[in-house]
């Protein structure tokens, strides 16, 4: 009886259509306590010639396209990786990753592709559907042809490297539409990726390899979670009111006010919202402490009263912060993978700079960053030095369009400022006088340099930290130390002034015991300009945060200063899959 079912079986799988019945499977189907060598050896010869016959399939198929001159497909959908994926297959004699490895494979596969929701990104744009409805016509495993069998392999291949691709750098190349922006993310093997699925690894363990490796990114795929179900629920109310609302007000909008910062999650765990403070109109001390934190997870001034900028980010709707929080989402797989063990973190939008160990910021500081038409780029770089009571060479930009007019008003603005100027660029250039040049003569903003000495008044301060990058762009110390009272910092050309340069170049140096706090104020006070190379250098990520996380799990919102996010979303809805052509 045992060899009769066999045998119906062999030939079922002989046919071609496809089934592997393993030597486990015929235990639970038919209660058979034991399997002799012979019959395991006729399963694993049918098991060998299926796999032989999905393998010729494959090389069939991707044989033949160069050939057919157009795309490559599958089930009739066109692939996006019309390198890689040949290139993996051809490499590595046409073995099958997903379905040579039984059903739970695949659904390991398709459950991955779900999961991209959690990340921001759509899983319909992952062939989801057109797997779901394949597999489901022609499925299991076990009823398909090796001809269905290869169009699902490579459907699930190919979804499987966009996703790794757009998990491991993103969906778009920065670069492509925003010039201020030049990172070198870290180059990834997608192969060898395919190489551990082949290998048995999981497809959870391998999206979790590649996606940025940071527990921010995590914190906010968490509040995306969190936002999409407030959504989902209605979003949370709107609040009116014609009068600011501080501490000690009854009004109607109260009641709102405190739903809404509740969802929100301002308020502390242990706060208990039932009916009773649901319909609480007075704005009580609990309240005035959930405000203070609203506003400063949103970059107001945090004083606890709610007024116009206040009320606009508490009524900015939830659908808004979702989509805010994809976006920046998709800046964070921008980045290399691991920023660092120390790093320096500048960020834009909030206007401030953290210094970074383990993961845990161990200073933070105001910053000031370039104005609407002078933005402050995005980029990478090692920090490897530092000046002391720096020179500052004026910037050619800045010559043209800020001192050249003054000069034509004033020819002594230059002398004033504790500047000089040189004709020409060369270390042997020549100091001429204000009063001697002509300033409305044609090209004379090229023809000199100023430089402004060391001193009080050096427009930076007293150091300056360098990392090479092409905009010309560091840190640097400012006499103007009123603007790091105002909320909104964007005053600077470009560069990155800080709060407080003494404590970083302090901390900077604190593995060179030749410097401390005292010998940096003495060298400082010589007004001569020194160079001190870092004895460890030390990355520096100057980025655009509109939504991140904290150390602690806190989202922060800012608001979008340059206008970045309207250009991200409008280069996702129109390019999207733009830096997976290539593959």
């Amino acid at each position: 009886m045992m060899k009769k079912i066999l045998k119906q079986r062999m030939s079922v799988v002989v046919a071609g259509a496809g089934a592997v019945i393993s030597a486990t499977l015929l235990f639970l189907l038919f209660g058979v306590s034991q399997v002799n060598a012979g019959e395991l050896s006729i399963i694993n010869e049918n098991e060998s010639l299926v796999q032989t016959e999905i393998q010729e399939r494959l090389r069939n198929r991707l044989e033949a396209q160069p050939i057919l001159e157009g795309a490559l497909e599958a089930a009739g959908t066109v692939l996006y990786s019309q390198h890689t994926l040949p290139s993996f297959y051809s490499q590595n004699g046409f073995k099958p990753v997903w379905v040579g490895n039984g059903e739970d494979r695949i659904q390991e596969m398709i459950e991955g592709i779900k999961s991209l929701r959690g990340h921001g990104l759509n899983p319909a744009n992952y062939h989801l559907d057109q797997i779901e409805t394949y597999y489901e016509a022609f499925g299991p495993i076990s009823k398909m042809t090796t001809r269905q069998m290869a169009d699902l392999e490579l459907l699930l291949t190919d979804a499987f490297l966009l996703s790794a691709s757009h998990l491991s750098a993103g969906q778009l190349n920065p670069e492509t539409f925003d010039p201020n922006w030049r990172i070198v993310r870290d180059e990834v093997d997608y192969a060898e990726l395919l190489l551990k699925l082949q290998r048995g690894d999981s497809v959870s363990s391998v999206i979790r390899q590649i996606q940025p490796a940071h527990r921010r990114y995590v914190y906010l795929m968490q509040a995306l979670e969190r936002y999409r179900e407030i959504a989902a629920a209605g979003g949370w109310p709107e609040v009116r009111s014609e009068q600011t609302l501080r501490q000690g007000d009854e009004h109607s909008a109260v009641a709102l006010l405190r739903e809404r910062l509740y969802l929100a999650g301002d308020f502390p765990d242990s706060y208990v919202f039932d009916e009773n403070s649901a319909g609480n109109p007075m704005f009580d001390q609990e309240l005035h402490n959930a405000v203070v934190r609203f506003q400063n997870r949103h970059g107001l001034d945090a004083d606890g009263v709610v007024g116009r900028n206040t009320l606009a980010a508490v009524n900015t709707p939830v659908e808004l912060r979702v989509q805010q929080v994809m976006l920046n989402l998709e800046r964070w797989r921008w980045l290399r993978r691991h920023l660092g063990e120390r790093h320096i973190l500048v960020n834009i939008a909030d206007f401030k700079v953290e210094v970074v160990e383990n993961g845990q910021p161990v200073m933070e500081m105001r910053a000031i960053v370039g104005r609407q038409y002078r933005q402050t780029p995005v980029f990478s770089s090692r920090m490897t030095y530092l000046v002391l009571s720096p020179f500052w060479n004026l910037p050619p930009g800045i010559t043209r369009n800020d001192i050249v007019p003054r000069m034509r008003q004033n020819p002594s603005y230059a002398a004033e400022q504790n500047m000089k100027i040189f004709e020409g660029w060369g270390a042997d250039a020549r100091e001429v006088k204000g009063e001697d040049i002509d300033w409305n003569a044609p090209n004379v903003a090229t023809r000199y340099r100023f430089r402004q000495e060391p001193g009080p008044n050096n427009a930076l301060g007293i150091a300056k930290f360098m990392f090479p990058n092409p905009f010309h762009v560091y840190l640097h110390d400012t006499p103007s130390r009123d603007l790091f009272a105002r909320t909104q910092r964007d005053f600077s050309s470009g560069c990155i002034r800080i709060e407080k340069p003494l404590e970083l170049t302090e901390y900077l140096l604190q593995d060179n015991s030749r410097w401390n706090r005292t010998t940096i104020m003495a060298a400082v006070q010589e007004r001569r300009e020194r160079t001190v190379t870092l004895s460890e250098p030390i990355w520096v990520h100057i980025l655009y945060w509109t939504a991140w996380s904290d150390a602690d799990g806190t989202i922060h919102f800012r608001n979008d200063i340059y206008g970045r996010d309207t250009r991200l979303m409008d280069a996702m809805k129109s390019e999207m899959n733009l830096q997976f052509t290539s593959m």
